[in-house]
């Protein structure tokens, strides 16, 4: 894990270090989204991303750092999916072993896609994964990608939004989901830049940054579960620091609206969205003081959903 606080600049120098690796995603409108919102809503689509989350830049660019000592003793992370898939990628295309640890609650989905790039997934309880993560380092010296508290990770995730803003002009805010705080932290550097605020969106019963940054202390986990499985985690130590500076607004969101809000946007847009991406319209359409008549872009963490358990989820009014 590095530890010094990354910078804007290091975002453009992780864009520049992954090009040819990640997709150039689109960016989409719905007369939908905006109607409910009451703002124009810009939807930078990475659940069309390689490995279908954003994931994908931070892993690049933390693995594509690594000097060739480090990646010969492999690679190894914790991940609830998305950053798992990342790193497994991301240690395919430069030829090194992948282990990632996994929660036993993973979506099989996620899990099939880690071990269909080549990693070992060694499965766990939630709350054990970085413990066994630590052993595995321990017993065989992999090189640790940490899924947000990285300031490589950082930098890269950040790319995304640094995309977005040259796509679309005079953006009044950005919106993203939260969990370890790594996409929103990179966010946070990118548009700082353009002096354009930035706002995460968290399952309410997973409320550990929005009560970290109210209360100026870094707060562990809650240990509860969310169909936002890529939001368990507790934001992490570097997220804190730049989230803190920045005076960055966490808005909290329920089950049902969470749920209710992917629904709204799959059916809209026909964009597959997982629940943890849905998370950042569900702030946005659960506050629309807040945004009226703002331009809003918003970070489509991803879209890799378990497609069975897609019809239990509620319909859209």
């Amino acid at each position: 894990m590095t530890h010094h606080l990354p910078t804007a600049a290091d975002v453009r120098r992780a864009a520049t270090r992954i090009a040819g690796h990640v997709h150039l995603t689109p960016v989409f409108t719905c007369r939908a989204i905006d109607t409910r919102a009451g703002a124009e809503v810009f939807s930078k689509a990475e659940n069309l991303q390689k490995v279908g989350a954003f994931k994908a830049r931070g892993a690049l660019n933390a693995v594509l750092s690594l000097d060739s000592r480090s990646l010969a003793r492999g690679i190894a992370t914790h991940s609830s999916g998305n950053h798992g898939q990342a790193v497994a990628y991301a240690a395919q295309v430069v030829g090194a072993e992948a282990v990632v640890v996994m929660p036993d609650h993973a979506p099989t989905v996620k899990v099939d896609a880690v071990r269909g790039y080549g990693a070992r997934v060694v499965m766990c309880r939630q709350s054990e994964r970085e413990a066994v993560l630590a052993d595995l380092v321990e017993a065989n010296a992999y090189t640790v990608v940490h899924p947000f508290d990285d300031a490589r990770v950082i930098a890269g995730q950040g790319t995304a939004v640094l995309e977005l803003l040259s796509q679309v002009h005079d953006l009044d805010v950005v919106v993203t989901p939260i969990g370890g705080g790594g996409l929103l932290s990179g966010s946070t550097l990118a548009a700082s830049t353009l002096g354009i605020p930035t706002i995460g969106a968290e399952p309410v019963v997973v409320d550990d940054a929005a009560r970290s940054l109210e209360s100026r202390t870094r707060l562990g986990p809650t240990g509860n579960l969310s169909v936002g499985d890529g939001l368990l985690t507790g934001i992490g130590e570097l997220a804190f620091e730049i989230l803190s500076a920045a005076g960055t607004r966490i808005l909290t969101v329920t089950e049902d609206e969470i749920m209710e809000a992917t629904r709204f946007v799959v059916a809209r847009t026909k964009y597959l969205i997982e629940p943890s991406a849905g998370t950042a319209y569900a702030a946005i359409f659960a506050n629309p003081d807040l945004f009226r008549g703002s331009r809003v872009g918003v970070v489509v963490s991803g879209g890799n959903v378990d497609l069975a358990m897609i019809g239990t989820w509620p319909r859209t009014p």
